[in-house]
């Protein structure tokens, strides 16, 4: 099995997918107004409208702006350098700033338009880098 891609279910698909390729750096491929997708090496964000709910049975299937369990997580080369970049271009939320975590990856938390956690990270001690090269 390989997990191809995150999707987040939004109201304002506009704000988030522009929040997202400022955070990231890439530009989003616009299959409807209503589906986006951000590919980074590792795998696909998409971001998806809440009229996309319809083809999965309903609204009631998935909330907008609902998250309090999922971080999403991008692997960069310097959390130091991103959070710089990020802090100077727009205006994000920060959760919590560049900090060294005992599992040995510097992790920069932020927070999407929509509340959804989003961790910048890159592993920092030998076993942590042993851990990502392996897959």
């Amino acid at each position: 099995m390989h997990l191809a891609s995150t999707r987040i279910i939004t109201a304002d698909v506009d704000r988030l997918v522009s929040f997202y390729e400022a955070v990231t750096g890439l530009t989003a491929t616009h299959y409807t107004p209503d589906f986006i997708e951000i590919r980074t090496p590792g795998a696909t964000l998409a971001i998806g409208s809440t009229r996309t709910l319809g083809f999965f049975g309903g609204d009631a299937v998935a909330e907008p702006a609902a998250n309090r369990s999922v971080i999403i997580e991008f692997r960069v080369g310097d959390v130091d350098a991103e959070h710089a970049r990020i802090t100077s271009s727009i205006a994000v939320a920060v959760v919590q700033p560049p900090t060294t975590m005992p599992w040995g990856n510097r992790s920069l938390l932020l927070r999407d338009p929509d509340g959804t956690l989003v961790n910048l990270f890159a592993p920092m001690t030998a076993e942590a880098r042993q851990r990502f090269d392996q897959g």
